[in-house]
């Protein structure tokens, strides 16, 4: 069934010029010549005239040459070409079924990825499904971007109840307190949730994981100070306004001069899921759902 390509102009006529108007017009540019044109097209000579007649008469000009045997291009069939080739190469695209098998797919984080097992996820689906490219995102957002639709999959950590997202769990992570590096609790080789009471807790509600619940209610830090992103955590602590709390892969990955990572054996660890929207979910998505547990499972670093 021909694609209708209906150009909506004031100067519409009631012919409808369809995607095989162009596809002629471009084979005749491109071959300089109505009979190879008409060959390539496996048409007639004659039908690609009146294909070409009836695109030319839609766009009340001649683009088309005919003076001598080897046809040419007009200035207005040349500019016509341009937008021609243009228009046939997005339609391809868009109904290119390979196209869509080979869509990247986009994995968003807030702050610091899958942990340790991130080069070894993005080496690894690289090496073995080389045919859809992953792009990892950092998003500051609670749900790195997912509920946007800015991304396909989400690397999350703490539950994550939100309506119209699925989720799996790939791992948990331990905590651990970020202190300023000429605090005396950076001193300590760990520290407790009591040690942490007393303090500012330095806070980031858009993209973090941590609250005062994580506290017991009558030992909680004596006043709170929020931020929006990791760097900006990161910074208020280095600067001696307070204390936070994180996973412990935020150690790894985001190590910063003026701040001291130590344990925090008594806090809850966090769980860390891979997750996507109900319904929508990109087809590569359990196939990293399940090297994401397959790396877990080997302790690939």
């Amino acid at each position: 069934m021909p694609v209708a390509l209906r150009l909506c102009s004031a100067r519409m006529s009631r012919t409808s010029i369809e995607l095989r108007h162009l596809r002629c017009f471009l084979a005749i540019a491109e071959e300089g010549n109505l009979t190879r044109a008409a060959a390539r097209l496996h048409l007639t000579q004659p039908a690609v005239s009146r294909t070409l007649a009836a695109f030319e008469k839609h766009m009340g000009a001649r683009l088309v040459d005919r003076s001598t045997h080897h046809v040419s291009l007009t200035p207005e069939g040349r500019d016509v070409r341009d937008r021609a080739a243009a228009a046939v190469a997005a339609f391809d695209a868009a109904v290119d079924p390979a196209r869509l098998r080979h869509r990247p797919l986009r994995l968003g984080h807030a702050w610091s990825a899958f942990g340790p097992y991130t080069t070894p996820l993005l080496r690894r689906w690289q090496r073995e499904h080389p045919e859809t490219p992953l792009e990892l995102l950092r998003i500051d957002d609670r749900t790195a971007g997912l509920l946007r639709g800015e991304v396909d999959a989400a690397l999350l950590r703490g539950p994550v109840e939100i309506p119209g997202l699925a989720a799996e769990e790939l791992l948990t992570e331990r905590r651990v307190a970020a202190v300023p590096a000429d605090s005396p609790l950076a001193t300590r080789d760990t520290l407790t949730l009591a040690d942490l009471a007393g303090q500012t807790a330095i806070l980031n509600p858009v993209s973090g994981t941590t609250t005062l619940d994580l506290w017991p209610p009558t030992t909680r830090p004596r006043s709170t100070l929020t931020v929006a992103n990791t760097d900006d955590w990161l910074t208020a602590i280095a600067a001696g306004r307070g204390i936070g709390v994180s996973a412990a892969s935020t150690a790894a990955l985001h190590p910063h001069p003026g701040v001291t990572y130590r344990p925090l054996p008594d806090a809850p660890p966090l769980p860390v899921l891979l997750a996507w929207r109900d319904g929508d979910r990109h087809p590569a998505t359990g196939a990293l759902v399940e090297l994401a547990r397959q790396i877990v499972r080997e302790g690939d670093r």
